[in-house]
C-alpha cells in the first residue's frame, strides 16, 4: 500500500472515532438536559398547585362577610347611625 492510501485510511479512522465521540458527548448532554427539563417541569407543577392554593386562600380571606366580621369583632367597628352621618357640601 502506498503512503497516500495509508494516510487516507488513517484519516477516515480518526474521523470515524471523532464522530463516535461526538455522538456519545451529544447523547450525554441530551440526557442531562432532559433530566433538567423534567426537574423544572416538576417544580413548575408544584408552584402552580401552590399558586392555586394561595388564590383560594386569598379569596376566602377577602370575602366581604369575613372582612365585616373581623371589623366588628376585633376592631369594634360598626356602621354609623343615620343621625351620626353629616353631609358636607362645597
Amino acid at each position: 500500500m502506498s503512503t497516500r492510501v495509508v494516510f487516507v485510511i488513517a484519516l477516515l479512522v480518526l474521523a470515524n472515532v471523532g464522530s463516535g465521540v461526538a455522538v456519545v458527548f451529544a447523547r450525554h448532554e441530551h440526557r442531562q438536559l432532559f433530566n433538567e427539563l423534567t426537574r423544572l417541569e416538576r417544580a413548575r407543577d408544584e408552584l402552580n398547585i401552590e399558586f392555586g392554593r394561595l388564590q383560594l386562600e386569598q379569596a376566602t380571606w377577602a370575602e366581604s362577610n369575613r372582612i365585616d366580621q373581623v371589623a366588628r369583632t376585633r376592631l369594634g367597628m360598626a356602621f354609623p347611625e343615620t343621625r351620626d352621618i353629616v353631609v358636607v357640601r362645597p
